[in-house]
C-alpha cells in the first residue's frame, strides 16, 4: 500500500498547482487537470471509491475541453461571432438554473444507481453526490462561471471527510484546504471580473 500513498502524495502536489492556477484563471490549469486524473484513476479505484475513479475519466476528458473552451476554439459568443479570445469570467445565467439542477439530479441518481447496483461501494449516497455536483462544477469552471467556487465549496467539504474516512488522507488535507480556498476564489473571480468589465 506504499506505493498508493505516493500516488495520493503526488496526486495532491498536482492538486495544489491545479489550485493555485485556477484561483489565478490561468488557462494552464486545464494542462495540470491531465495529469491528475491520471493518477486519480489508481489511487481510487484502490480505495473502493469508484464513482471517483469514474470521474477520473470524465476529468480528463473535460480538461481537454476546459482547454479548448478558454482558448475560444469552440463555441460562439453571446452574439453569435466565433471567439477568437480567451473566455472571460461571468456570472451564471439565471435562466439556466433550473436546467442545471436538473441535469444535476439526473446524473446523481443515475451515479446513485450505479453505484449501488454494480459496485460494492460503502459510501454510494454520498459518493454520488459529490461526483455530481463535481460534474456539474467542472462544466461551469470550463464556461468560466464564477459562482463554480460555490459549487466547489460544497464538493470539497463532503470529499474532505469522504477521502479521510476511506483511507486516502494526503488528499482528505488536500480538499480541506480546496474548501477554504473556494471562498477565497470566489473572492478572487469576483475581483478579476469586476476588473475586466
Amino acid at each position: 500500500m506504499d506505493w498508493l500513498l505516493t500516488l495520493d502524495a503526488l496526486g495532491t502536489i498536482c492538486g495544489l498547482v491545479y489550485l493555485y492556477l485556477e484561483y489565478n484563471a490561468r488557462i494552464q490549469l486545464w494542462l495540470v487537470s491531465m495529469v491528475m486524473p491520471a493518477i486519480d484513476i489508481f489511487v481510487y479505484f484502490q480505495a473502493g471509491l469508484y464513482a471517483d475513479f469514474g470521474m477520473a475519466i470524465y476529468y480528463l476528458l473535460a480538461a481537454i475541453y476546459g482547454w479548448a473552451v478558454w482558448r475560444g476554439i469552440f463555441g460562439r459568443g453571446d452574439n453569435g461571432s466565433s471567439r477568437k479570445k480567451e473566455l472571460p469570467i461571468t456570472r451564471f445565467p439565471h435562466k439556466g438554473i433550473l436546467l442545471i439542477f436538473g441535469v444535476f439530479i439526473a446524473i446523481w441518481g443515475a451515479m446513485y444507481w450505479v453505484l449501488t447496483t454494480f459496485t460494492n461501494s460503502t459510501v454510494p449516497f454520498v459518493d454520488s453526490l459529490a461526483n455530481s455536483l463535481s460534474i456539474v462544477a467542472l462544466w461551469m469552471l470550463s464556461r468560466k462561471y464564477v459562482e463554480q467556487w460555490l459549487l466547489w465549496f460544497v464538493v470539497d467539504a463532503i470529499l474532505c471527510v469522504l477521502y479521510i474516512y476511506k483511507g486516502v488522507p494526503f488528499h482528505g488535507i488536500l480538499y480541506g484546504f480546496y474548501t477554504v480556498m473556494a471562498i477565497i476564489g470566489y473572492r478572487k473571480w469576483v475581483s478579476l471580473m469586476s476588473e475586466k468589465q
